[in-house]
């Protein structure tokens, strides 16, 4: 079965409608032997805030060293997102693997008119790839409410109930009280629940529940309460940061989220009284953990001249909670993008924000609400000028273009609004080079092409290729469009699916992309944003924005300085700092446009440094190799190094754990310095991790595509976030040549591409032996600089060097003299 096959047989489920009740999850999970009986689960509900709580106590955990799933739902761009183990997504290999042994069941439960839903089958997955892969605990959001969701087939070790406002009453009950009573049954047996109910709210769910632990102190005025078990302060916005304070019997975190509000600070209390309550986790790991829980499209700052804030409320108190947010900002007049489901009170959901324009759209969905509906709502509860764009994508554009730049852009009203719009800022434009024909069938297959559609049009894309990914609507445009300037245009077998995103491989001249991008331009749907893209992928038409940084200029080498006295390759050799100083002479002398300082190896079983050692370790060099005719760079993953060095001289951060630091994205444009993200598992590496990939490429620019989100959001612009496929870290020899061959699909980011493979154990095959490679490198370097790359990390200067310039000289021989 291929991958299109099985997520059609999956989404083809949504054609039965939701139901309550455990029974079909039951015998489903029974026709799989019932693989979440050996799990310990944490169960979250809740009206508002039970995602972002999951993700706070996975990632939470995650920092606590342990091996933790997370099912949340509804998904943004890929249905795989909805299950992940270690921040990881369903591989597409599994998921085909899930459908085939379900399909029979399923199939002959249909026919006798009791098929599983979409949400049942998408949970029963979840449990059954988490039991595969042994996870320590798996975090399970609740779909709706809470005794009688697919979910609670469950006996959590841990649950929580999180915020209870009045949705979904026609299952749930007419009241708060009735609400909370339904969601305080996923209590579990002998612990307290967790949770931040309030008043008749939180007495009914106590009536359930019995022993509840108490988070109070932000959804209301922050003043806490004398009797709350967890008391939680909000201490207001610092940057793209909301400072909090959580305290318990024994404990106390100060920190800061990612996730802006008073409502997510109280769901950070209720995630820290889950996390104590099912590991030993102490102050620094909640600090940390609660630090890097990003969750996109909860009060997502996207931009700031105009600000662009992306946020799914999709009921009355979500709405409430995003107007008190955006109180802490200061901006002139505020434009809405309202795309809402047809179950919501739209105009109290209205009536909460202080809108002066409001363009209400359709979200592509079943369930979606019309938009003159939307707009009357507004019309009906507010003074704004309202209008009407049928399309998510559009309306934002109708928004932005009339917003000044001190005013507010706000996208609102659903997941599925936010979803449509936020995929301008994570679409994969990656360009193939294709060779042939049996490359362009392959290329093709990838897209989830069928096997016929791959056959017919493989001779045709034998020039320049581009996947991407976009709504089916966009789909059919791009396809008609492009047949119609003589190009083409493969899209995926998904396309059966009428609002699930879907992969299409574009394929044409440069002039028949430069006249699409022309045609697409004012068309709805986002085609016009996607124009925009289009051309920034391919180079078209492109303002000249040169920084002077020495990658702008072809291939830049980065010779590496180890200050260490255990790096794997050249451990020791210049721990002196005298040593350090004349190796750094003679790498510039030999070509290095760049001097990558490191202080602590990541090389496997290498023992973590602690801060001070290593900002004593290097500092002093940078200071004194910061006056030569090179960049310096500093590598490490601390913030606090990286602050030091960058006062001491160093120009540029290297971070092999792709800013898993919550401070260093921070620092990074603090001091308006380029930041290399490396994709990482884990640093230093464990050699034992075993990761798969469906295509490893694909798979890592799609985790590094969030990281350099992240970099954005802080103020660094693409074009000083520099990304490092990760080549040795958490990858077999064959996907890390992969990785070198296809060097030039990671310009699909829009960033700067450093490859680093210098003497790594990888080449061995290719003629080398282990930590001691170097014609390997040296060849490896001439593929990676012919590929596209930006810069080449190496040990070897001049002989990289000499190669970096011979590919050069191919590529402009006039540069030749004589």
């Amino acid at each position: 079965m291929e991958f299109h096959d099985a997520a059609n047989f999956l989404l083809d489920l949504r054609r039965f409608a939701l139901r309550p009740g455990t029974d079909a999850t039951r015998e489903l999970l029974a026709e799989l032997g019932d693989p979440q009986e050996g799990l310990d689960c944490v169960q979250i509900a809740g009206s508002n805030g039970k995602g972002s709580t999951a993700r706070m106590v996975e990632r939470t955990l995650r920092e606590a060293g342990l091996d933790v799933g997370l099912y949340t739902s509804p998904h943004l761009d890929d249905v795989r997102e909805r299950i992940q183990v270690n921040g990881r997504k369903i591989p597409e290999a599994d998921l085909v693997e899930f459908v085939e042994s379900i399909e029979a069941y399923v199939t002959d439960r249909g026919a006798e008119g009791s098929s599983p839903t979409l949400f049942e089958t998408l949970t029963a997955m979840a449990f059954w790839e988490f039991d595969r892969h042994d996870v320590d605990v798996a975090v399970i959001e609740v779909g709706i409410g809470g005794k009688l969701d697919a979910t609670s087939v469950i006996d959590p070790v841990a649950s929580a109930v999180t915020a209870v406002t009045l949705e979904h009453t026609g299952i749930l009950g007419d009241t708060t009280e009735e609400i909370a009573r339904d969601m305080a049954h996923v209590a579990p047996a002998d612990r307290p629940l967790v949770t931040g109910a309030e008043g008749d709210a939180l007495a009914a769910a106590e009536e359930v529940a019995g022993d509840v632990v108490r988070v109070t102190g932000a959804y209301a005025d922050g003043g806490g309460t004398d009797d709350a078990d967890v008391s939680v302060e909000y201490r207001g916005r610092e940057g793209l940061e909301g400072a909090v304070t959580l305290a318990g019997p024994d404990w106390r975190v100060e920190t800061r989220l990612p996730l802006l509000g008073a409502h997510q600070a109280a769901n950070a209390g209720v995630a820290a009284a889950l996390c104590r309550q099912v590991a030993d986790v102490d102050e620094a790991t909640l600090a940390r953990g609660l630090r890097n829980a990003h969750w996109p499209g909860r009060f997502e700052v996207m931009g700031r001249d105009p600000l662009i804030v992306l946020d799914g409320a999709h009921n009355p108190g979500g709405i409430e909670r995003v107007a008190e947010t955006l109180d802490e900002f200061d901006y002139d007049e505020l434009h809405v993008v309202a795309g809402a489901m047809v179950d919501k009170d739209l105009r109290e959901m209205a009536g909460h924000l202080p809108a002066d324009h409001v363009v209400a759209c359709q979200p592509d969905v079943d369930r979606a609400e019309a938009d003159d509906v939307v707009a009357r709502a507004f019309a009906d509860a507010t003074d704004a000028e309202v209008e009407t764009r049928a399309d998510a994508a559009g309306a934002f554009d109708v928004a932005r273009e009339a917003a000044d730049e001190n005013d507010c852009v706000l996208v609102t009203g659903s997941l599925y609004a936010v979803a449509e719009v936020r995929r301008r800022w994570v679409r994969p434009l990656i360009e193939k080079r294709l060779d042939d024909v049996d490359e362009a069938r392959e290329a093709i297959t990838d897209a989830h092409v069928t096997d016929a559609g791959a056959w017919r049009m493989g001779g045709k894309a034998v020039h320049r290729v581009v996947r991407t990914r976009v709504q089916p609507r966009q789909a059919s445009y791009l396809k008609e469009e492009l047949l119609s300037l003589g190009g083409e245009c493969a899209v995926s077998g998904l396309n059966e699916q009428d609002r699930e995103p879907v992969d299409v491989l574009l394929m044409g001249t440069m002039a028949q992309y430069k006249r699409l991008a022309e045609k697409l331009d004012g068309q709805p749907y986002g085609l016009s944003a996607f124009a925009d893209e289009l051309r920034a992928a391919l180079s078209i038409q492109q303002p000249d924005a040169s920084r002077g940084y020495p990658w702008e200029d072809g291939t830049a080498v980065m010779g590496i300085l180890n200050v260490t006295p255990d790096s794997f390759h050249d451990g020791g050799r210049y721990d002196a700092r005298e040593d350090a100083v004349d190796r750094a002479e003679e790498m510039v002398a030999a070509g290095a446009a760049i001097i990558d300082v490191g202080g602590e190896s990541t090389r496997p079983g290498a023992d973590p440094v602690p801060v001070e050692e290593e900002i004593d370790r290097v500092v002093p060099v940078i200071e004194e190799v910061s006056d030569l005719d090179a960049m310096v760079s500093i590598d490490t993953r601390k913030a606090e190094v990286a602050r030091a060095a960058l006062s001491a001289g160093a120009d540029v951060l290297n971070d092999v754990s792709g800013l898993e630091d919550p401070e260093m994205r921070l620092v990074a444009a603090e001091y308006d310095a380029p930041v290399v993200v490396m994709h990482s598992i884990e640093a230093p590496v464990d050699p034992d991790t075993d990761v798969h990939y469906d295509d490893v490429v694909g798979d890592v620019i799609d985790q590094l595509r969030e990281r350099v989100l992240l970099a954005e959001k802080a103020g660094l612009d693409r074009d000083q976030i520099i990304v490092d496929p990760g080549i040795g870290f958490g990858k077999s020899a064959a996907e890390n040549f992969e990785l070198l061959g296809r060097t030039h699909e990671f310009a699909s980011l829009g960033c700067p591409v450093l490859i680093g493979h210098s003497h790594k154990s990888f080449l061995e095959p290719a003629g080398g032996e282990p930590g001691d490679a170097p014609d390997a490198t040296v060849a490896a370097t001439a593929l990676a600089a012919e590929r596209g790359a930006d810069i080449v990390r190496v040990h070897d200067v001049e002989r990289n060097a000499a190669a970096v310039n011979v590919v050069d000289a191919a590529d402009d021989p006039g540069s030749v003299d004589g």
